[in-house]
């Protein structure tokens, strides 16, 4: 498998933030960042129906 460099310092960040920190703050980051991208994709996908009356 080949390694690259940004999926290292993601897992590194991750590995060191469970040691400091515990699991409690990762798993905070996760859903913070999970809950925007659904946000984010409802909007995208929601804007298209979106009517014009012109």
């Amino acid at each position: 498998m080949e390694h690259h460099p940004a999926a290292a310092w993601l897992t590194q960040a991750a590995t060191s933030a469970v040691q400091q920190h515990g699991s409690g703050n990762l798993l905070r980051a996760v859903l913070i960042v999970m809950v925007l991208g659904c946000v984010l994709t409802a909007w995208f996908l929601l804007r298209g129906y979106k009517r014009k009356d012109d």
